[in-house]
């Protein structure tokens, strides 16, 4: 190792020695008080492990993989990874490895309205119609007045994700291989507009996909841009979400991140990246991204401070407005996944009230049927935990309901 150099001051330095020596001994508790101080502060606090916490979990649940963490005033306090990455082969899973968010991505949907929002460039009650003047003469009555913050909390009125033409335009938009994604988005609102309306708006909660990839096809006639642009460019940049992507967790042809699973036949079966392993990725603005358990707690505390530590991406009240419910979420059939005893339903996030918890608590879920992740927010506390798994289904929320009692219980308030 070659040392920098410095100029020798000779005869000076024990003059310097002595007059620090005197200085100590007149004054032992300030000098003693100063150095406390400056251990104080450069000293980390100590993160606590979960991997003991977590691995019960993988075999009373039948989890191939599962992570969570624990974050309050912006430091995480626990995390832990446990499991492998492909069910059948030992391939130890960290805490740095990339797990699909499914639904979670609303939120980020939902931030970058806001963005534009705060810019003067679309307002909450902007409309299908009015960012889409040219499909009026296709657009049946109702659906040209649905809002931007209808379709952000759900309250489009729309006909839902189960009717069969929304599975048609699933369909034939895989067909559509000369265009780009949020060209195939708009072509996808132009035929949905011209389908009749369900209810009134505001009057009911209905999970919608189509509700979220129409918002994200308003985002980008506004902005010139996909959705994909603007979510990397708005959210993960500036937030520096460097593992977060878009799409399956793993590379074609690696194992580099957790398989998605589902379960064939009673069998755990890993998912190859693929068609097959995540949603078609015109679903972007409803829930294609992915990130490390590590970026994922990043995002959950940057929320759970409402931007105090920084970027300041949006104003306080612009959080508020994004984590303030609109709409009761029933229990049971057309609730969010994870809210079993009801709740109700923000801006790209949910409410939610737990049996273990003191408070309700800002709450969402995702999966795409193979994955799942849920998010848990206290803003009084500025405290938040994340959980998540390369499985989806009944076991699964099971264990996701176990955890969250145990670590809120452990660390929450």
């Amino acid at each position: 190792m070659v040392r920098e150099k410095r100029p020798y001051c000779g005869s000076v330095c024990i003059v310097c020695s002595m007059l620090v020596i005197a200085f100590l001994f007149a004054a032992p508790d300030a000098a003693a008080q100063r150095m406390k101080l400056e251990t104080t502060r450069v000293m980390p606090r100590s993160q606590e492990s979960l991997n003991s916490t977590l691995a019960p979990y993988l075999e009373k649940y039948g989890l191939p993989a599962i992570g969570a963490a624990v974050v309050k005033d912006g430091r995480i306090i626990a995390m832990g990874a446990a499991g492998t990455r492909r069910a059948g082969q030992n391939i130890p899973v960290t805490t740095g490895d990339r797990f699909h968010l499914g639904s979670d991505t609303m939120a980020m949907t939902a931030l970058i309205a806001a963005m534009y929002v705060e810019e003067g460039k679309l307002r909450w009650d902007s409309t299908v119609e009015g960012i889409f003047p040219e499909l009026k003469k296709v657009i049946t009555p109702g659906m040209g007045s649905i809002t931007m913050e209808q379709l952000l909390s759900h309250t489009s009125g729309m006909p839902g994700d189960d009717e069969p033409f929304f599975s048609r335009l699933i369909a034939e938009s895989l067909s559509r291989e000369n265009d780009n994604l949020s060209d195939t988005r708009y072509w996808m609102l132009s035929k949905w507009v011209s389908q009749p309306i369900a209810a009134a708006p505001r009057k009911r909660f209905a999970c919608s996909d189509m509700g979220y990839i129409m918002a994200g096809a308003m985002l980008e006639r506004i902005a010139g841009k996909s959705w994909e642009e603007l979510v990397i460019e708005k959210v993960f940049n500036p937030l520096k979400l460097r593992s977060a992507g878009l799409g399956p967790q793993s590379t074609l042809g690696m194992t580099d991140a957790p398989l998605p699973h589902r379960v064939v036949d009673g069998k755990v079966k890993p998912m190859l990246s693929g068609v097959f392993a995540d949603k078609p990725l015109v679903f972007g603005p409803a829930g294609t991204a992915h990130m490390s358990l590590q970026d994922f707690t990043r995002w959950a505390a940057w929320n759970a401070g409402r931007g105090k530590r920084g970027p300041h991406l949006i104003r306080p009240e612009t959080f508020v407005k994004l984590t303030t419910p609109v709409i009761e979420v029933p229990a049971g059939k057309g609730a969010v996944p994870g809210m079993p005893l009801g709740g109700r339903y923000a801006l790209g996030w949910g409410e939610a009230q737990f049996a273990w918890a003191n408070e309700p608590l800002v709450f969402h879920s995702g999966s795409n049927g193979m994955n799942l992740a849920h998010i848990f927010l206290q803003h009084r506390n500025d405290f938040a935990m994340v959980l998540v798994t390369n499985m989806a289904g009944k076991k699964a929320e099971e264990a996701f309901g176990a955890l969250a009692e145990e670590l809120y219980r452990r660390y929450g308030k």
